[in-house]
């Protein structure tokens, strides 16, 4: 087997079980290493530490699959962490979601693998040159152990450029999906474009989020921002909300948002929609005093690099800020981030300095963060991102 070599020292987080390795800690790697290849991980006294994929393109340049480097990384490899994945959902989950994260990547030990269900198919992301490389082993396996009616891929996110692959979408096995997938999230019914829509169709990361607005919106007056296809306000109009304004920069998202509201029932004017820039619409909004209850912010990453954080900062500011403004007394602001590189502590301080910019009392009432189908791995903190926090404001 072909291997690298770390430099001297470098192999104190492979010993904590950090499954990454970066170019900057490979002193020198074999000769003519295939893109996803499977390699030993050494140390500078010749200790066998790992087994890897090797990312020539990558400045990850080395995944870790097993910190056994005896281990065997084959089929049966797959089919033994994908059991393991699905029996932990099973075990955590209330009820058998219709729509639920089966594989989270690196937090379960399958580095750049994301496997969503979907009603009857299942949603595949590819993000790393050593699933790529096991891809039809992987498929095989997922076909065994699941039977779904289809299996359709979403490898068009940027890590598949990082990683020197590109884009690649279309149905990897059985039946083509429908045009809309009908899921169903705490009673609520969603149609899911998978094909389209954004990550592999929706945020099933939001999913117990939801029944927390569906909890504080009895008799108000709502504002979503970044509605998206609409679960948030589903959510609030299901929880006995009077009225929902939804803001969304896409036509195709709110024409499903519509969609959505009357597959569940509610009366169309029961919601409002925009369509726009939310920051301009929030600086419109507050010109010309509209005033809310409850207001939802769980804006696209702001963030994608270590470089943007204190651009990406001052656009939270911004959005919590103008939101802040809108509110009536008594007023709950519900603001996430799925930004990674944001540290939940420099979270929490920018939603008070907005606070403190827009004159208000602020309290946290509760934190929120990833339901138990995207799980973080001890070992890799970095697969903790979504952030979100209840405020009250008085």
């Amino acid at each position: 087997m072909k291997k690298v070599i770390l430099k001297s020292g470098r192999e104190k987080s492979i010993l904590r079980h950090h499954p990454w390795v970066f170019s900057g800690a490979i002193d020198h790697a074999d000769a003519q290493i295939q893109p996803g290849e499977t390699i030993g991980v050494v140390s500078q006294d010749g200790e066998r530490l790992a087994l890897a994929a090797y990312s020539p393109h990558s400045q990850i340049r080395a995944r870790i699959w097993t910190f056994n480097p005896d281990e065997k990384i084959n089929k049966d490899f797959f089919r033994e962490r994908m059991e393991q994945a699905v029996a932990m959902r099973r075990r955590f989950l209330e009820g058998n979601p219709s729509a639920l994260r089966l594989v989270n990547s690196e937090s379960d030990r399958l580095p750049g693998l994301i496997v969503d269900r979907y009603a009857d198919y299942l949603v595949c992301q590819f993000l790393s040159a050593g699933v790529e490389y096991f891809k039809q082993e992987i498929l095989d396996q997922l076909r065994l152990l699941l039977d779904p009616v289809g299996i359709y891929e979403r490898s068009d996110t940027e890590a598949r450029q990082k990683e020197g692959l590109s884009a690649n979408t279309g149905l990897l096995y059985g039946s083509e999906p429908p045009e809309t997938i009908t899921i169903e999230q705490n009673g609520i019914k969603i149609l899911v474009d998978i094909r389209q829509g954004h990550k592999t169709g929706m945020y099933l990361d939001q999913r117990e989020n939801y029944k927390v607005v569906r909890q504080y919106a009895a008799h108000t007056n709502v504002l979503n921002c970044f509605a998206y296809t609409g679960a948030f306000s589903l959510a609030a109009l299901s929880g006995g909300a009077a009225k929902v304004t939804n803001i969304e920069s896409s036509a195709n998202a709110l024409d499903m948002l519509l969609k959505n509201t009357e597959l569940n029932g509610f009366p169309a004017d029961s919601i409002t929609n925009v369509q726009g820039d939310a920051f301009q619409l929030l600086r419109e909004f507050r010109d010309r005093g509209a005033r809310f209850d409850l207001v939802i912010l769980d804006p696209p990453k702001f963030i994608h690099s270590a470089q943007q954080l204190q651009r990406g900062c001052r656009g939270y500011k911004d959005i919590n800020l103008l939101a802040m403004k809108l509110l009536n007394g008594n007023g709950v602001l519900i603001t996430f981030s799925c930004s990674g590189h944001l540290p939940p502590e420099l979270f929490q301080k920018i939603i008070a300095d907005a606070a403190l910019d827009a004159g208000r009392n602020a309290r946290i009432v509760r934190v929120l963060g990833q339901p138990a189908d995207h799980p973080v791995g001890l070992n890799f903190p970095e697969g903790s991102y979504l952030k979100g926090l209840v405020c009250y404001l008085d």
